[in-house]
């Protein structure tokens, strides 16, 4: 195995741009070992969410809560598991976790083949409800290790083109997984049995990838580790909150995640409900949104010329406020129809302006984000970093649960989704507000940047 880069020899390896970094050995193998974890997290989930309610008959599993079982079960092991994969990644060498992980993660699915290919539902769901949950604590493992890894192969010059190649590579992934679920399941009779295929070839895609990522040394090999995920959340928090710009950027991610999680959830209901659109226009939504998270995210390096700029997070913040509360004005009071098409959507006009609404929300988005992970990753402790990140994968988990419960509550109030949406765009100026009254810095900086000095 190659050694990790020397700080002197990661600066003399710096690529003209973070597209470069893709062709070396110190990021690529990484990189298509993540995009095929994520890739396989949301083909299996969505398959098996389209199978449950579009195939399968499960009297204690109702179709209008199958996505919010297997939701929960995938993000409950970032709450019960998260401490102590963050432990797990700051003892041991991390490219021996990663592997670990994969060979993990070719087991969960060669069980959950069997489970696709199992005559009925009644062994089906249970099974594929196991591996759900099982794949959740494959995420919740890689997560630390994952954003631990990028400061130790990458300079600080690099470090946030690296994390919006990666956040890009994770929303493409995910936009990926979902259609090819959504369409591979839906085929007659063969459906299900080439979701196994591609479950598992996935799987053993990524695990040959891990095998050529670098070592990346132990950053606190003498760690002892604390069992109870209680006590050392608690730890955590308290050593993340005595280092209050790494606080309240895990604070600032988590609410980026909550943000994103409300209108994620609501795309189908507000495609077909508000925009009269049919399955594929749910999808288009997605895909679009994906698209601008992914752009936002490669911007951050082109607008911070290379360096970690937190002035793109008051830039990014406007932009989510903006771009929310115009979809609403966008989306109310659109004539009732028949469910539309693609080709019958895209042919009206007004429906371009919530595009590209959506598109700009997420893009400002993705600038919001990236700035954050890497601040996170400098600022923490070197021998405390995957834990800091184990701490912030658990306040996203709690942040986005919460954007459940909230988003149902305003439902069941009365409110409509593009109300929702309204309530989200105000609720996000004023978060930004308080925040960046908090800390000046952020606006000192976005006022530098958008004058044009750096």
């Amino acid at each position: 195995m190659l050694p990790n880069p020397a700080p002197s020899q990661a600066q003399g390896l710096t690529p003209p741009n973070q597209f470069s970094l893709l062709r070396q050995r110190r990021f690529a193998p990484f990189f298509w070992t993540q995009f095929c974890g994520a890739a396989n997290d949301n083909l299996f989930k969505f398959a098996f969410t389209v199978m449950v309610t579009y195939q399968l008959s499960v009297n204690w599993l109702p179709p209008a809560l199958a996505g919010l079982v297997i939701g929960a079960l995938f993000i409950l092991p970032f709450v019960l598991f998260s401490a102590t994969s963050g432990q797990l990644a700051d003892k041991f060498e991390k490219t021996r976790i990663i592997r670990w992980v994969k060979n993990l993660e070719v087991l969960i699915m060669l069980l959950a083949a069997l489970g696709f290919v199992s005559p009925g539902a009644a062994l089906q769901v249970p099974v594929l409800l196991g591996c759900t949950f099982l794949m959740g604590l494959h995420s919740t493992l890689f997560g630390p290790v994952k954003y631990a890894y990028l400061p130790q192969a990458l300079n600080e010059n690099e470090l946030t083109g690296g994390n919006g190649m990666v956040e890009m590579g994770t929303f493409v992934a995910i936009l990926l997984g979902n259609i090819v679920g959504g369409l591979v399941v839906a085929l007659p009779q063969v459906g299900p049995g080439y979701v196994a295929v591609a479950c598992v070839a996935l799987a053993l895609l990524g695990r040959v990838m891990a095998q050529f990522i670098p070592r990346a040394a132990a950053t606190d090999a003498d760690l002892k580790i604390n069992w109870n995920p209680v006590s050392e959340t608690w730890r955590n928090l308290q050593l993340a909150s005595r280092y209050p710009v790494v606080f309240r950027s895990m604070l600032g991610i988590s609410w980026m995640w909550f943000f994103g999680a409300v209108f994620l959830s609501q795309f189908p209901s507000f495609a077909k409900e508000v925009l009269h659109g049919n399955e594929q226009v749910a999808s288009l939504l997605l895909v679009v949104f994906s698209i601008g998270i992914g752009t936002g995210s490669l911007l951050c390096e082109v607008l911070g010329k290379r360096r970690l700029e937190i002035g793109l997070v008051p830039l990014g913040a406007i932009g989510m406020s903006v771009f929310a509360i115009d979809l609403y004005f966008a989306s109310r009071g659109l004539p009732p129809s028949s469910l539309m098409g693609v080709a019958a959507f895209m042919a009206q006009p007004a429906h371009w302006r919530v595009l590209l609404d959506l598109l700009l929300l997420s893009l400002f988005a993705g600038l919001y984000s990236v700035p954050m992970y890497a601040l996170v990753q400098l600022r923490s402790q070197t021998t405390h970093r995957a834990r800091m990140i184990a701490t912030n994968n658990i306040l996203n988990a709690l942040f986005m649960i919460v954007s459940a419960l909230a988003a149902g509550a305003l439902l069941k109030a009365g409110f409509s989704i593009p109300e929702i949406f309204l309530a989200l765009g105000l609720a996000n100026a004023l978060m930004a507000i308080y925040v960046f009254a908090l800390v000046p810095d952020y606006l000192r900086r976005f006022f530098t940047l958008i004058s044009g000095q750096h």
